[in-house]
């Protein structure tokens, strides 16, 4: 199979001709037809996150089909369409697996180490980009954002809570200020970096900040099952595999508009997509 493979972190990416790997127990062999390029890979290459298995083939967000299953399988089957995400297992024994709470798994092995829902739920979005990034702003307009402009620019009206995707800790007390008494400011990524102190009266009156990780089974069930009645629009860049290097560049680079998907090929996925 071809892949592109990071043997060291902060070097580009090699492509590969690797061999098909056999399922084991308890595993299904997946054919890829579509990846997309997240973030957390950008982290990975880049050596942001602690004691990648390397060498190792980035990418976690990906739809393809089963092509052969270990013993022991029985949720899916040789010809199944499935999507693949960044929690890829489990140990099911844990307090936190025992609780729906299996993204918290100490345990937990991941797979390559949305503003429209909450449009749909009535809520009015505010989009933030980095300064002067007009084009991003226009993305979130066209997604249905009822504001955009500059994280350096005041709120325009007082939020509920605030969502920071970007590893940038200093966003943390901009996003703590532009919220109300009793909003919540979450961290939505991985990895950020460090917080800059801040004073207290930010945090003052119940205002709370959290951190997420990973998304549980029954939260990507949910999704899949609201995702066709928003309908959630997807705005995606193609790209060949072996343009992965150019892919992250253009996500470090703040050049995406959307999500960068690689395919086997440069032709859209059609009805993969």
């Amino acid at each position: 199979m071809r892949a592109m493979l990071l043997e060291a972190p902060r070097t580009p990416l090699v492509a590969r001709d690797l061999p098909v790997p056999k399922p084991a127990p308890g595993q299904a062999l997946i054919r890829v037809a579509a990846c997309a390029v997240c973030r957390t890979d950008l982290h990975v290459c880049d050596g942001e996150l602690p004691h990648p298995k390397l060498p190792i083939v980035p990418g976690h967000e990906i739809i393809g089909r089963v092509e052969a299953v270990g013993a022991d399988v029985h949720s899916v089957a040789p010809g199944d369409r499935v999507g693949v995400a960044w929690l890829g297992w489990t140990c099911g024994r844990c307090f936190y697996c025992q609780s729906d709470q299996e993204n918290l798994c100490p345990d937990a092995k991941f797979t390559g180490i949305t503003a429209q829902v909450a449009r749909f739920e009535g809520r009015k979005i505010f989009a933030f980009t980095r300064p002067g990034d007009h084009a991003a702003q226009e993305f979130a307009r066209r997604m249905g954002a009822a504001w955009a402009g500059d994280a350096d620019t005041p709120a325009p009206e007082e939020l509920d809570a605030a969502i920071i995707f970007a590893p940038v800790g200093a966003l943390v007390p901009a996003a703590l200020r532009a919220i109300r008494p009793g909003g919540t400011v979450v961290c939505g990524g991985i990895y950020m970096s460090d917080i800059p102190s801040f004073a207290y009266e930010l945090l003052w009156r119940e205002k709370k900040l959290v951190s997420v990780a990973n998304l549980t089974r029954r939260d990507g069930e949910e999704f899949l099952a609201l995702a066709p009645l928003v309908p959630v629009r997807t705005e995606i860049t193609t790209m060949p595999l072996d343009a992965a290097n150019e892919a992250l560049a253009r996500l470090r680079e703040g050049r995406l508009t959307g999500a960068a998907v690689l395919l086997p090929s440069a032709e859209p996925p059609g009805e993969e997509e």
